[in-house]
């Protein structure tokens, strides 16, 4: 028999609220062989993320992947790992404080902002039921890929649907598909990429690495590739770079499949052999800094170049939490919040608690009345 959750009528005394559901990739709770092996199992279990699951998927996932993989996944992870724990979700706790604090100034309504990963802790599941248990009735849901892709926003837009379908009383909601050529975003990109030059200079070439997908996927109606592309020449203009100074790949495939090209470790062995002496590498489809960028990029890609003959190669972070990255993160919530939430300048909180108030009084007065009939 299916059961559904919910919580009880004293929600008749809350004022209504608007929540966010801030989410990301996720990553394993820990460094460990144990904790890859269940973060991989869960990732690599997705529909969304491997298309086409058969019984030779499984027999490969289980049979080699999950015995191999998360040795290897572990001891990568523990170059990276904070006193914070993962980087990915430490990094998207503090996203999520700065919205919250970013919207508290212009929204008055209620408004609660929670974390969910759609791999890993906290899930998307657990976040959504903190927003729920808070009187949130409306659900924006924020996924911090600014290129749509099935394996990342599809992937999120199921986790939430598949938790909801569980709820009593399911809320409305709303789904941030993508914000690729976001004007704040480009203009957030383009100043980190200024600051490092204001202060060190520019380099030869500077390399836009996205996170790969399979060429089926482009083939097959996903518009990440398109979409990876319009951001990095709205960057270029923005920067006014000419067409010989910047240059797009994609990192990270996996398997046999046929990847999306060209791939960031070959260019920047290429340059290195070419005698290209200094690159500047940015990851613009990662919100956050994370394994892909700060040991797929910062170690190994930096190795590859380097050892290919290149002199000199940078890093540029992950907007991560920085100021323009978060006011930019909340004009995108307040454009798609319009009619969910009322502006600081014309709430009364007070009128709203004595309407909540009232609206409980009639409630129990009504429950007892169905009780006694």
């Amino acid at each position: 028999m299916t059961t559904y959750s919910g919580v009880s009528d004293t929600v008749h005394g809350q004022v209504p609220a608007v929540g966010i559901l801030v989410t990301n990739v996720g990553s394993p709770s820990a460094p460990t062989r144990q904790a890859l092996k269940k973060y991989l199992a869960q990732f690599f279990s997705d529909p969304r993320v491997i298309e086409n699951q058969g019984l030779l998927w499984k027999l490969i996932l289980h049979g080699i992947i999950l015995r191999t993989r998360p040795r290897r996944s572990a001891h990568a992870y523990r170059q990276i790992w904070t006193e914070e724990g993962s980087p990915l979700l430490a990094i998207a706790r503090r996203q999520a404080k700065g919205i919250a604090a970013t919207l508290a100034s212009a929204i008055g309504s209620p408004l609660h902002v929670a974390v969910g990963m759609g791999y890993g802790t906290p899930s998307i599941a657990r976040a959504l039921a903190e927003l729920r248990d808070l009187g949130c009735r409306r659900i924006l849901v924020l996924p911090l890929f600014p290129q749509y892709a099935s394996a990342t926003v599809g992937s999120t837009f199921d986790a939430v649907t598949s938790a909801l379908q569980r709820w009593r009383w399911i809320p409305e909601f709303r789904l941030v598909a993508q914000y690729h050529d976001e004007a704040a975003y480009i203009q957030a990109l383009a100043a980190s990429v200024r600051e490092l030059w204001d202060r060190e200079g520019e380099p030869d070439r500077l390399l836009l690495s996205f996170h790969g997908l399979p060429q089926r996927c482009l083939l097959e109606g996903d518009p990440y590739h398109c979409q990876c592309h319009k951001t990095a020449r709205l960057l270029a203009d923005l920067l006014k770079l000419p067409a010989d100074k910047w240059f797009l790949a994609f990192q990270s495939r996996f398997g046999r499949a046929i990847w999306l090209r060209p791939f960031t470790d070959e260019t920047l062995k290429a340059w290195g052999r070419e005698g290209v002496a200094k690159v500047d590498v940015i990851c613009p489809g990662f919100s956050a800094d994370c394994l892909e960028t700060i040991e797929e990029i910062g170690v190994e890609n930096r190795n590859h170049f380097l050892g290919a003959g290149g002199k000199k190669f940078r890093y540029i972070p992950a907007l991560n939490d920085r100021t323009d990255h978060i006011e930019a993160l909340a004009a995108i919530a307040i454009r798609h919040l319009s009619g969910w939430v009322v502006p600081a300048k014309a709430w009364n909180g007070t009128l709203a608690r004595e309407e909540a108030g009232r609206t409980e009084e009639r409630a129990k007065a009504k429950q007892r009345e169905g009780l006694n009939s």
